[in-house]
């Protein structure tokens, strides 16, 4: 059983996917997978994977650095919300570095600070 898992690249935390959608772009792939937890409640895992290649000719190897976030349901929205944002932002050619200014203030008032906030750190 354990050979099996390990020729279809199964490791014992994929036994909670139940749903996964691989987005290849270039050298990197990102892996969007529905898991679920303990609860039986889903959640999103997304998964950044790079390929590493270090060194070279026959003495190249091949390894793959992975960067993880864990999307949960009830943020959802505001996280949609705040890609939608950032996405237009850049769409519109605004990246302009010497132009950046912190949120706008209205939107400050409608938040809320929480101190049980998820904390997501994604390092590129």
């Amino acid at each position: 059983m354990e050979d099996l898992k390990k020729k279809n690249g199964l490791n014992e935390n994929d036994k909670d996917i139940v749903f996964s959608k691989a987005i290849k772009a270039g050298k990197r792939i990102y892996y969007l997978d529905v898991k679920k937890n303990r609860k039986d409640e889903m959640f999103l895992a997304i998964t950044e994977s790079k390929k590493i290649v270090s060194g070279e000719g026959e003495a190249s190897q091949i390894s793959f650095e992975k960067h993880k976030i864990f999307l949960y349901k009830e943020d959802f929205e505001k996280f949609m919300n705040g890609l939608q944002e950032t996405i237009q932002y850049i769409e519109q050619g605004q990246g302009n570095t010497s132009s950046l200014a912190p949120h706008k203030k209205e939107d400050e008032e409608h938040e809320t600070v929480n101190s049980d906030a998820i904390k997501i750190d994604i390092e590129f």
